[in-house]
């Protein structure tokens, strides 16, 4: 089979810095199926392990949607054939490749209504989306919550395009935060209820929305550029949920201790990292949202595709990926 290997000790401007080689296609045993991979998604977390200064290549990868061509002995959940889309697990292969191994426990069947490229763009930030909304910030997914404010830093982002949407389907008054006419534009065409530019102070921008504070903070961009924001924003016994690593030691004391804030860290790969007891819930999350995908609540968060999956692409998307400029997701279809 083809893979894509970033090779170790190479820096991203080097067009050898990830190259396709025929590998042999590995086999499914226990709860693991084997899938064709049809289509790819880019996401950040891939620039973050890119071991450009590691001592072994790699294949690397978390959003896939394709078809599932062989199955281990103890699959219960999926059958050959079957139409699927996972984000995949950190540990292992990546989706890179015309085929991966991945545990069923932790794959969806994918969109009906979606083309394969499309349904690529959504799991990895789907999960993330979803687990940081109802599992850390705990909205009530029903519509208990609804009419509360939550305020995602980084709306036009791959998780922030999602969260904006499921956030909306809950019943929350989002408020996303984004800089430029095209993402504040895509914001708003997701859902979003108002827009405010992150490059700007946000309390006066939350203050003219008639706001003193927000109920819900997710932070999908930068944590310790934001911590007093939030702090400062976050309303009394409110909540944060924050995704991305800080390289300073921030103070969890001040105003988060005054007001009692519960602070939350998502990460999507934990259940299958740790072999979690619930890691079958990423499953069953999968299958929500593509119910809801072509139910017409959701839809896709990719941006166009961007070819076919190759080297020379993959590098392109990394790059782009890199620049911090994108709109929702990069998505390459084909080999």
């Amino acid at each position: 089979m083809k893979a894509i290997f970033f090779q170790a000790g190479k820096a991203l401007d080097d067009p050898q810095a990830a190259v396709l080689r025929e590998i042999e296609t590995p086999q499914p045993t226990g709860r693991d199926v084997l899938v064709k991979i049809e289509a790819v998604a880019l996401n950040p977390v891939d620039t973050k392990v890119r071991p450009d200064a590691g001592e072994d290549d790699a294949v690397l990868g978390y959003d896939a949607a394709g078809a599932v061509t062989a199955i281990g002995e103890d699959v219960k959940f999926l059958a050959i054939g079957d139409k699927v889309y996972y984000a995949g697990d950190i540990k292992r292969p990546g989706t890179n490749a015309e085929f991966q191994l991945v545990d069923e426990r932790i794959v969806g069947n994918r969109p009906e209504n979606l083309t394969v490229a499309d349904a690529a763009a959504l799991p990895l930030t789907a999960l993330t989306a979803w687990e940081a909304l109802f599992n850390r910030l705990m909205i009530d997914s029903g519509g208990k919550d609804s009419g509360r404010t939550l305020l995602i830093i980084g709306g036009a982002g791959g998780v922030g395009s999602i969260a904006i949407q499921l956030a909306k389907w809950a019943g929350i008054r989002v408020i996303a935060t984004a800089s430029r006419e095209e993402s504040s534009a895509w914001c708003r065409d997701l859902g979003a209820d108002d827009v405010v530019n992150h490059h700007n102070p946000l309390r006066t921008q939350i203050e003219k929305l008639g706001l003193d504070n927000v109920d819900f903070i997710a932070n999908f961009h930068d944590t310790a550029q934001y911590w007093e924001t939030m702090g400062d924003l976050i309303a009394p016994q409110g909540r944060v949920v924050l995704i991305v690593e800080s390289s300073e030691n921030l103070p969890l004391g001040g105003a988060y201790k005054s007001k009692s804030v519960s602070i939350s860290w998502e990460f999507m790969f934990t259940r299958s990292m740790f072999a979690t007891a619930d890691q079958e819930k990423q499953r069953g999350i999968l299958n929500e949202i593509a119910k809801l995908i072509d139910a017409g609540v959701l839809r896709t968060t990719s941006n166009g595709s961007a070819g076919k999956i190759s080297a020379e692409n993959i590098l392109a998307a990394h790059k782009a990926i890199e620049s911090k400029r994108t709109v929702g997701k990069i998505v390459l279809a084909g080999w």
